[in-house]
């Protein structure tokens, strides 16, 4: 399994990567559902976009515990249905420069057009495992849009270490799920067309 160090200045790094291969990322991303991808395309956010460049966005809805010093602590971390994000995806990746997007589920056309056009992956992080994905956060650094978004939804800038993800949608025009979608298909139509014999 590679090491991957975030943020990534070097995008020819990130074309290297293809489909199927596995990653631990080591570094900072952010974290961004639904309400963060909308208001991140209202208008641009200066204050956000350097935490963005170059780095991934965890489509996550964490539990968050605050210390009594203030600090946070995330206490889990799955992945959220990515698919959601189909809308705005391809518009925040090119217009903050992120290399990547962590989620679960894939997305869809307009997602990987702009892994292609903008130098990005869509990495598969795996659900139902939210108190170990956790465990590889092991730093808060800032959170924007708390009070207004609440904790699932705010955009929350953390480290991880080792953090474990696949590539299922690269650069280059391939989806794993797409491949896995048609094979479905194609297996439904089969069993199908057996039980009208």
């Amino acid at each position: 399994m590679a090491e991957l160090k975030i943020p990534v200045d070097d995008e020819a790094v990130i074309r290297e990567l293809k489909v199927g291969d596995f990653v631990e990322l080591t570094g900072r991303m952010i974290t961004g559902r639904d309400a963060a991808h909308k208001w991140l395309l209202e208008e641009p956010r200066e204050d956000v976009a350097p935490y963005m460049k170059g780095t991934m966005i965890y489509q996550c809805g964490p539990v968050v515990r605050k210390n009594p010093d203030g600090s946070y602590v995330f206490v889990a971390a799955g992945p959220t249905t990515s698919i959601r994000e189909e809308p705005y995806e391809a518009d925040v990746i090119c217009q903050y420069g992120l290399r990547g997007v962590i989620g679960k589920g894939g997305m869809g056309q307009k997602t990987l057009d702009g892994l292609g056009r903008c130098g990005a992956v869509y990495l598969h992080a795996v659900g139902g495992a939210a108190q170990v994905l956790a465990n590889s956060v092991t730093k808060v650094e800032r959170v924007f849009m708390l009070e207004e978004f609440g904790v699932p939804e705010a955009l929350w800038v953390i480290h991880v270490e080792r953090f474990p993800v696949m590539v299922t949608m690269d650069s280059h025009g391939q989806s794993l799920h797409r491949v896995v979608e048609a094979e479905s298909r194609r297996k439904l139509e089969e069993l199908l067309g057996l039980e009208t014999l």
